[in-house]
C-alpha cells in the first residue's frame, strides 16, 4: 500500500472546496447558510494509494463515458475524513471521504455516489453555486435597507421584523436552490448508471443508510422540515428514484465479482491503516484467511512493530498471487519501513514492473534504492524517480527523493528545483520561492528546468498573494 503507512506519514495534499455532497446537511441559521455558500471547506489531507486509486478510476471511467466526458477525464481523490461524504470542487475531480468507503458494503454503492457527483460536474453546479449565494445575499441586503429605513422612521420593531423576514426569505431562496441542484444530480446520476449498464440498487441502498443516519440524529422527516435543509430528505430521494431504477434494464445486474473483490481489499486496507491495531485484529481475527483480512492484519502488525507477523501475512498473500504488484508493494513497504531497504528492493522492483511503473509504487522503490546508502543505486534511483514525477507531478514525496538524488550527485540547482516542487505542493510557498529563484539563477537560461523554475516561482508568488489576501 503506497501511501497509507509510508507516504501519508510525510506527505499531505490539501483541498479547499465548496461542498456539494450527497449527504444530509442541516442548516439552522441564515448566517450558516451563506457561509457555506461563499467560504471554502477546511483543508483536508489526501490519502494516496496505488491500488485504491486504480479501482476508483476504473469505477468512474464507465460513468464518465456515459456522461459524455470520456475515459480518464475525471479523477477521484480519497480524503482522510471519517464522515460519510463526497463532493466536487470545480474542474473534473471528485473527492470521496474515507468514511464513505467504510460505510459502503457493495462497490455498486460507491458507483451510485460517483454517478451523483458526475451529475454535479456535468450540471456546472459549482460554477452556478455563486448564483444561489448571490441571490440570497441580495435579499438579505434589501431587507437590511428596509430595516434601516424603518429604524430611521422611528419604527424599531418594524425594522427588526423587516430584517427577520429578509433573513427567512434569503434562507429559503438559497436552500431551495441547493435542493434543486441535488435533485438534478440525482436524476443525472441515474441516467449515467443506466447508460453504463450499472444497477441503481447500490444508490438506493446508500440513500437508505443516509436515511438511517437522519433517524439516528433525530432529523425530522416531515415535508416542512425539508425546507430548512440543503438536500432533499433521503426518503424523498429514494421515492423519487426507485421507480426509474426498477424500470431500468440494468436493475438486476449484480456487481462484477472481481470488482467487488477489489473493493473489499481496499476497504480492509483502509481500515487497517486508520484503525488501531487492536480494533483491526478484533475485526479481522486470525481464522479469517482471505485477502482482505490478511491485508488488514499486515498493517495492524506493522503499526505494532510486529514485523515478522506482518511479513508472514504478506507472504501468505503472495503464496496465492505471487505476481500481484500490490502484494509485492506491501512486502517491500514493510521491509523498507522496518530498516531493511536492501531486502525491499526485489519486491519493489517487481511491483514497479508489474504495475506498469505506477508512479506511487515507483517512488517508493526509488526511496528504497536511496535508503540503502549504496551510491551504485543512484543511476537507477534517478531513472525511477524521474519517470515517477513525469507521470504524476503532484507527488511531493517523489520530488523530495529526486532532490536527494541530485544533492548526492552535487547537482545543487536541480536539487533546489526538486525541493521547490515538493514545497509548492506542501503549501510552503516561501521556501519554494527561495529554492526556485536560486535554481533559476544557476540553471542554464532557456533550458526546460530553467523554465520550470520560473513557473514554480510564479506559483509560489501566487500562493503568497492569496495568503496575504486571506490575512
Amino acid at each position: 500500500m503506497t501511501a497509507f503507512l509510508n507516504r501519508l506519514g510525510r506527505m499531505t495534499a490539501h483541498v479547499t472546496a465548496h461542498v456539494t455532497a450527497p449527504v444530509t446537511a442541516h442548516v439552522t441559521a441564515l448566517g450558516a447558510a451563506l457561509l457555506l455558500a461563499v467560504q471554502p471547506a477546511a483543508a483536508q489531507s489526501v490519502l494516496r494509494d496505488a491500488e485504491t486509486e486504480a479501482l476508483l478510476q476504473d469505477l468512474v471511467d464507465p460513468l464518465a463515458e456515459a456522461a459524455g466526458l470520456g475515459e480518464g477525464s475525471v479523477e477521484v481523490v480519497l480524503l482522510s475524513d471519517s464522515s460519510i461524504n463526497a463532493f466536487v470542487a470545480g474542474g473534473q475531480r471528485i473527492y470521496v471521504h474515507a468514511g464513505l468507503i467504510e460505510a459502503a458494503d457493495d462497490v455498486n454503492e460507491v458507483e451510485g455516489v460517483l454517478a451523483h457527483e458526475l451529475g454535479h460536474i456535468t450540471g456546472g453546479h459549482i460554477i452556478r453555486y455563486s448564483e444561489g449565494a448571490g441571490n440570497a445575499t441580495k435579499i438579505t441586503l434589501l431587507s437590511a435597507l428596509a430595516g434601516v429605513a424603518a429604524a430611521l422612521a422611528g419604527g424599531g420593531e418594524a425594522a427588526m421584523a423587516a430584517l427577520m423576514l429578509g433573513q427567512q426569505a434569503a434562507m429559503g431562496n438559497f436552500l431551495a436552490f441547493t435542493r434543486t441542484q441535488e435533485a438534478s444530480a440525482d436524476a443525472a446520476g441515474a441516467e449515467y448508471l443506466s447508460e453504463a449498464g450499472l444497477s441503481g440498487k447500490g444508490s438506493l441502498t446508500f440513500f437508505g443508510k443516509l436515511q438511517n443516519l437522519e433517524f439516528r440524529h433525530g432529523y425530522s422527516q416531515s415535508k416542512d422540515a425539508e425546507f430548512s435543509r440543503t438536500h432533499p430528505l433521503s426518503g424523498t430521494r429514494i421515492a423519487r428514484l426507485r421507480e426509474d431504477y426498477q424500470a431500468d434494464p440494468a436493475w438486476n445486474n449484480s456487481s462484477e465479482p472481481a470488482k467487488q473483490a477489489r473493493f473489499e481489499r481496499i476497504k480492509a486496507k483502509l481500515f487497517g491503516y486508520q484503525a488501531t491495531p487492536g480494533r483491526t485484529l478484533a475485526a479481522f481475527p486470525k481464522y479469517m484467511t482471505g485477502a482482505p483480512a490478511r491485508y488488514a492484519r499486515a498493517y495492524a502488525y506493522h503499526k505494532d512493530a510486529l514485523i515478522e507477523d506482518a511479513l508472514d501475512e504478506a507472504d501468505a498473500l503472495l503464496a496465492v498471487e505471487p505476481d500481484d504488484p500490490y502484494f509485492l508493494e506491501l512486502k517491500g513497504q514493510i521491509l523498507l519501513e522496518s530498516g531493511r531497504p536492501a531486502e525491499a528492493l526485489d519486491p519493489l522492483r517487481r511491483a514497479t514492473r508489474l504495475s506498469g511503473s505506477n508512479p506511487l509504487i515507483s517512488s517508493m522503490f526509488g526511496h528504497a534504492l536511496l535508503a540503502t546508502e549504496d551510491r551504485s543505486h543512484l543511476d537507477e534511483a534517478e531513472q525511477v524517480l524521474r519517470a515517477s514525477v513525469a507521470r504524476d507531478r503532484e507527488n511531493p514525496f517523489a520530488w523530495y527523493q529526486l532532490g536527494v538524488v541530485y544533492a548526492q550527485r552535487g547537482d545543487i540547482p536541480r536539487a533546489q528545483l526538486a525541493s521547490a516542487e515538493q514545497q509548492i505542493m506542501s503549501s510552503r510557498p516561501r521556501e519554494a520561492l527561495r529554492n526556485a529563484q536560486a535554481a533559476q539563477q544557476a540553471l542554464p537560461t532557456g533550458t526546460p528546468d530553467w523554465i520550470r523554475a520560473q513557473d514554480v516561482t510564479l506559483q509560489a508568488r501566487a500562493q503568497l498573494e492569496r495568503e496575504d489576501r486571506r490575512d
